[in-house]
């Protein structure tokens, strides 16, 4: 239950670590090498934050808690590439490591300020992590009272219990053998590993979806800049910017209606979001549009996106974390975080290989086929208090 603070700053050293090694190292071979050391650090410092956040959000506001934190999540995967399209820009290109070295160190020391874990008293009465706390501490506290009364007792009991039985032979008809060699079955009591273990399959409710439309954030991410400057769009990092305005306007906007809509519902308007916004790129990519009014549909585009990608993680991450059981949460997020890096990795290699062959349009199009199925997906995947009331 506890460990959310050891995994999050020994992930932000890793990270920090990474990023630095590829920023000397001499050769690709090596810095692909400390670009997994990265991905290893970046894995543990999303998860145990996302767990964090779930752990201390009153249950009653667990959906509008999620959105908030999500800002920061989606807000980065937003403005991100426009900031690293800046540094790689400048003299020298090297500067995009050292821009993320400030920023794994920044996270670093942000993880001190992490510390419900030692003192979960000062939560909310309905933070899940203080309810936890207080049951895990009702539940041994009893036990440790017991155990101080009988102990002398006990040993006494035992020892003329001992004496009156057969030779070779305990008090409790062997249990005594199988308490200090392991079960009569050969195991020692410990669940075998299984990745069930680290991996809650529960969560996959809302992670299904949300792989499923990842690539189109995937397509946002790596290659609506490189779209853009290909058409000579005038600024293509406005589209970022105006992606990272329009999801903050949801994200504070969301306590009216995130615990409040069913996320079925919510998850709709993201879809159409999506789909108006990539609709958009996909007219600048046809010769009916040129010059100033190319680049303003360009720019228009971002505001869609932004509200797609601004409802769409937290929405399907509250369905993740909801149905599953609280003392999992953090494996529940480790599940949700690994399937959407997996669609954006997984569909980054693709659109690749199609926007070389084929050509952007064609790219876009698979794009919003995606958007409109990860809809019908959730239908399917989603738990019955998601979809109706």
């Amino acid at each position: 239950m506890r460990g959310r603070l050891l995994v999050m700053a020994g992930g932000a050293v890793v990270l920090l670590v990474g990023v630095l090694g590829a920023a000397l190292s001499a050769s690709l071979d090596t810095a692909m090498l400390w670009r997994m050391l990265q991905g290893l650090g970046f894995s543990a410092v999303t998860t145990a934050s996302a767990t964090a956040a779930a752990d201390v959000l009153p249950v009653e506001r667990l959906g509008e808690g999620i959105g908030y934190y999500g800002l920061g999540q989606a807000f980065a995967m937003s403005v991100g590439p426009a900031i690293a399209i800046a540094l790689v820009s400048s003299n020298p290109p090297e500067n995009l490591f050292w821009g993320l070295a400030v920023a794994a160190g920044l996270s670093l020391v942000l993880c001190a300020f992490c510390r419900y874990e030692r003192n979960p008293g000062r939560l909310p009465e309905t933070a899940t992590y203080r309810r936890m706390a207080a049951k895990r501490s009702a539940e041994t506290a009893p036990q440790t009272a017991v155990g101080g009364r009988r102990g002398v007792e006990g040993a006494g009991a035992a020892a003329s219990t001992d004496a009156a039985a057969p030779a070779g032979a305990s008090a409790d008809g062997g249990n005594a053998r199988e308490t200090a060699a392991g079960p009569a079955n050969g195991h020692d009591g410990r669940r075998a590993f299984s990745l069930n273990s680290i991996l809650e399959p529960r969560a996959l409710a809302g992670g299904i979806p949300l792989m499923v439309i990842s690539p189109a954030f995937g397509f946002g991410i790596f290659f609506v800049g490189l779209l853009g400057t290909q058409l000579g769009v005038g600024n293509a990092g406005l589209f970022y910017t105006l992606s990272a305005v329009s999801m903050i306007v949801v994200r504070i906007s969301s306590r009216a209606f995130m615990d409040r809509v069913l996320p079925i519902r919510l998850f709709a308007v993201a879809v159409v979001a999506g789909i108006v916004g990539y609709l958009l790129l996909l007219c600048t990519t046809l010769p009916l549009l040129s010059g100033g009014m190319r680049d303003a549909v360009f720019y228009v585009a971002g505001v869609f996106y932004g509200i797609c990608l601004g409802m769409t993680l937290p929405v399907n991450q509250t369905v993740a974390v909801k149905n599953s059981p609280a003392e999992r949460w953090g494996a529940a997020n480790g599940l949700f975080l690994l399937m959407l890096d997996a669609g954006i990795g997984a569909a980054s290699i693709v659109w690749g290989i199609t926007n070389d062959t084929i050509g952007p349009a064609f790219t876009i199009c698979c794009v919003i086929v995606l958007i409109a199925a990860s809809l019908g997906v959730a239908y399917i995947t989603y738990p019955a208090s998601a979809k109706r009331r």
